[in-house]
């Protein structure tokens, strides 16, 4: 669970009384998908999964930014924010199975993918199904934090972990809001969503299949504990198509303090 957008300044993204519903420019196109700028004669869109604890408010800078020349559309997960009241969904082939369904009414042109940690895994288990499906391949992914899918790393349990723990790695990742991590009840009351989330991303695992066609750019923090520069370097492994490998300084969440490079990277692979 992160900060609601990419600067730091703004609510926490599972914060269930801060809703995005709440900002009068979004546009809640299904239960799954956030608009905030919608712009119908974008030539791309450019679809943006979150991290374990995000949501879809996490991009809004990302799709005002991009707004008009891509059409930005954030997944919003089960579990959280105007979602709170909906089971988490845990597995995550499961996610990627509904999310893939509630992107096809949109892919009347070229799309893109950018997930970050949790989102990096999803938003490549999303286009390996549109591929399968013979639907037109992404133009770009963005795999933002995350380990390639065929480096799991084994016996991380910490959705097992008990709920003292668990608090204690999110306020160890450097990427909540200080008024969140000040707000116990608040920091609670999101567990669920976390946890559950935290199970999808350690319990998935890479089921062997084609390579996409696809390009890969994964973007990563230099001291990221979760991404070694093998494991990133292994995405490569896993498209035939174009790929980069673009390091920040940083953590886990190097992209709070990198947000102007991130988006000009986007805007520039999309272009």
């Amino acid at each position: 669970m992160t900060r609601s957008t990419l600067t730091p300044a703004t609510p926490a993204p599972s914060t269930p009384t801060r809703s995005p519903l709440a900002r009068s420019t979004v546009t809640a196109t299904s239960v799954w998908l956030r608009r905030f700028h919608p712009a119908e004669d974008a030539p791309v869109r450019l679809f943006c999964f979150p991290h374990a604890g995000g949501s879809a408010s996490y991009y809004f800078p990302v799709s005002r930014a991009l707004s008009p020349d891509a059409d930005v559309l954030a997944v919003q997960y089960p579990g959280r924010q105007d979602r709170r009241h909906e089971r988490c969904v845990d597995d995550l082939h499961e996610l990627a199975d509904r999310v893939v369904a509630e992107l096809r009414p949109w892919l009347d042109r070229p799309v893109a993918l950018f997930g970050h940690s949790l989102g990096a895994s999803l938003a490549f288990e999303v286009a390996r199904r549109m591929e399968a499906a013979g639907d037109p391949a992404p133009v770009a992914l963005f795999a933002s934090g995350r380990r390639a899918p065929s480096r799991p790393r084994e016996n991380q349990l910490v959705h097992l972990a008990p709920d003292e723990q668990l608090l204690a790695r999110i306020k160890g990742m450097n990427g909540t809001d200080p008024a969140v991590l000040a707000d116990d009840e608040l920091l609670r009351s999101v567990l669920p969503a976390i946890r559950g989330d935290y199970k999808a991303a350690e319990t998935y695992r890479y089921r062997p299949g084609p390579a996409l066609t696809s390009p890969i750019t994964v973007l990563t923090g230099d001291s990221d504990p979760e991404v070694t520069a093998e494991e990133a370097a292994a995405w490569a492994d896993h498209t035939v198509g174009r790929f980069a490998l673009r390091r920040f300084p940083g953590g886990h969440f190097y992209l709070n303090e990198h947000v102007a490079e991130v988006i000009g990277l986007i805007r520039g692979e999309l272009a």
